[in-house]
């Protein structure tokens, strides 16, 4: 009994001991960049308006960033024993200012695909993907028990004509009528629903919690956790470094690790203030 205690104590204490290690920078000498890092004394970050990962605050009081791009590039810096420091750019400039070497790292997030991919690393802490919205008094939105009940002829979905998520609904929902419309500042065609000219139209998951809410009527699938772990035309996000980084990568990526549950819940709180 008592050497089985022993060896849960030990194995407890090795534990802590790996994640301590796992969340100290590299030593002088092994990663270039953290050594500029620590020689300027600042860590650069990308930063760009986008809720709920990165938001600016304009009330005059308090932090000039929030959210969990923030949360995290805090803790970066924290660890590395220097000061965060804010390089704005904007979504057309972000990536070639890091390619650039501008920053050490783009808090951002950004969207992370193939082509981008080739050209930079990524340290993944959230996603993207939409909810699909429809009315909750309409059989052939509440009936769905998969996303592909959405894919038939019977069923009208309403998108935004231009819109980044018009060519994954021709490809998902083909066999559908689709309804394109011209988008006039909303968020997604809701009027289209409201109207009953569309049975269904795609919301960014972000901006389901609010429209809820100022919006009656409206039903959402999935509905699981208010339609927060929606996997519909999912995308992961995350801060992007240059290539040919390996030990910084590799350091920045288990600070993520350990810091995650506090960057989801971070998430949900910025989320519910989208509007």
């Amino acid at each position: 009994m008592k050497k089985t205690f022993t060896l849960a104590i030990a194995a407890a204490l090795l534990g802590t001991a790996l994640s301590a290690n796992a969340q100290t920078p590299p030593a002088e000498g092994v990663s270039p960049r953290i050594d500029a890092i620590r020689k300027a004394g600042v860590l650069r970050v990308g930063v760009v308006n986008n809720p709920p990962w990165l938001a600016q605050n304009t009330t005059g009081t308090g932090e000039a960033w929030e959210g969990s791009s923030w949360m995290l590039g805090k803790e970066f810096a924290k660890l590395l024993g220097v000061k965060i420091q804010p390089v704005p750019v904007s979504h057309e400039t972000k990536v070639p200012a890091l390619i650039a070497n501008q920053m050490d790292i783009m808090i951002g997030p950004l969207n992370q695909n193939a082509e981008r991919a080739k050209i930079i690393d990524f340290v993944t802490f959230s996603n993207t993907s939409v909810c699909m919205i429809g009315l909750a008094s309409n059989p052939k939105f509440t009936n769905a028990k998969t996303v592909e009940d959405f894919n038939n002829p019977d069923i009208t979905m309403a998108y935004f004509s231009g819109a980044g998520e018009e060519p994954l609904v021709k490809e998902h929902f083909a066999k559908a009528k689709l309804r394109a419309v011209t988008n006039s500042g909303s968020v997604a065609p809701i009027e289209e629903i409201l109207a009953g000219r569309s049975d269904v139209a795609p919301l960014n998951r972000m901006l389901w919690p609010n429209i809820s809410r100022k919006v009656k009527g409206l039903a959402v699938f999935p509905k699981e956790n208010d339609c927060q772990d929606s996997k519909i035309f999912l995308i992961d996000s995350g801060m992007g470094v240059g290539k040919n980084q390996p030990e910084y990568l590799a350091w920045l990526r288990e600070v993520e690790k350990r810091m995650h549950p506090q960057l989801v819940e971070e998430e949900r709180r910025m989320t519910q203030n989208l509007k």
